[in-house]
């Protein structure tokens, strides 16, 4: 179970395991999963050009397909898996608080925005056989489009944490992701866009928590 110890001066938390072996493992530079995972996008687009008939249009359409599943799949884990419900049992609590809870307690330490590349590898190759039983040879272009949808929502997280927010619509992003970490944590699911917080009705509840959220990332 992670210390409660407060977090350093540079935003790094305290070892969420007395084995320094499992805490390094907790641990991870974000351009290191977002490096493998464009880079394994590639490759499954290259093998579906290569070694598969499915043709250039179907392969445009799988991949943004597959970009919006991982969205719905971001909202999903992040809503009813990493918060856990009401009655939940506290083992569920302390698995969820390892998964994610951590990150609540310190927001920035840069070394815990992303999940480990070992735990990310070893799901994306799961999620390969399970897309391609039930796709075919469209499992491919469809998986390449759901990595680079995890790989730029880890380039908005790390944004959102670690650097002011711009002066364009994209500023809506660090608000609502300040809102979920400081305001409620039971609004604005999605990181990378807020399409299913808006299809699920899980934006805002005031304009005061708005108010609030904007003083927090200025």
């Amino acid at each position: 179970m992670a210390s409660t110890q407060k977090f350093k001066s540079n935003g790094e938390a305290p070892p969420m395991f007395e084995n320094k072996f499992l805490n390094r493992l907790t641990q991870t530079h974000i351009a290191t999963p977002i490096v493998i995972f464009f880079v394994y996008a590639i490759g499954l687009l290259y093998y579906t050009e290569t070694a598969t008939e499915v043709s250039p249009v179907a392969v445009i359409g799988l991949f943004l397909l597959g970009t919006l599943g991982f969205t719905f799949a971001e909202y999903f884990i992040h809503r009813w898996v990493y918060h856990p419900p009401h009655g939940a049992s506290e083992g569920y609590k302390e698995m969820t608080y390892n998964l994610h809870g951590f990150h609540h307690d310190y927001p920035k330490d840069k070394k815990r925005l992303a999940m480990p590349p070992i735990a990310a590898i070893a799901i994306s190759t799961l999620l390969l056989f399970l897309f391609e039983f039930i796709l075919g040879d469209y499992a491919f272009a469809y998986l390449a489009g759901f990595v680079v949808g995890y790989a730029m929502y880890l380039v908005v997280h790390y944004m959102v944490h670690m650097y002011p927010p711009p002066k364009n619509f994209l500023k809506a992003l660090w608000i609502n992701h300040a809102l979920h970490h400081y305001s409620e944590d039971e609004v604005l699911f999605g990181v990378s866009q807020p399409l299913w917080d808006y299809v699920f009705g899980t934006m805002h509840k005031s304009e005061r928590d708005k108010q609030q959220a904007i003083e927090i990332v200025r």
